[in-house]
């Protein structure tokens, strides 16, 4: 590994099917241990039913309040600071209950790739 500095390129945020517009900051093969992804949901949008298989993703809310749901608990409501340590094959989904984008990195271990996305809503 090499010592990098990645900026954020704000055009190269695109629509992700889960419902949620997403801007890689840090998602490469040559680092596979890790990835970083800003997530943005608009207001009162709340994102497919999903799991990831391999890979535990944490959230970390950076603005607006939101509701997640994680397996069979009660949805626990969220706002900026709030982490949130999603293990593998646990279903999730997040809702924006504000008026404004709820903006979150999401942390993945190891890094997120398109096929450990599972859609189960």
């Amino acid at each position: 590994m090499q010592t990098q500095i990645l900026k954020a390129n704000e055009a190269k945020e695109y629509y992700f099917e889960e419902g949620c517009f997403i801007l890689e900051l840090s998602n490469s093969p040559a680092d596979p241990d890790v990835s970083i992804a800003r997530a943005r949901v608009k207001a009162g949008v709340t994102t497919k039913l999903h799991r990831l298989k391999g890979v535990v993703e944490r959230y970390v809310i950076l603005s607006g309040i939101a509701s997640v749901e994680i397996a069979r608990q009660q949805p626990q409501q969220l706002s900026a600071g709030d982490v949130v340590i999603i293990p593998s094959l646990c279903p999730q989904r997040i809702t924006n209950i504000g008026t404004e984008d709820l903006v979150f990195l999401a942390i993945c271990t190891p890094r997120f790739t398109e096929n450990v996305y599972e859609n189960i809503d």
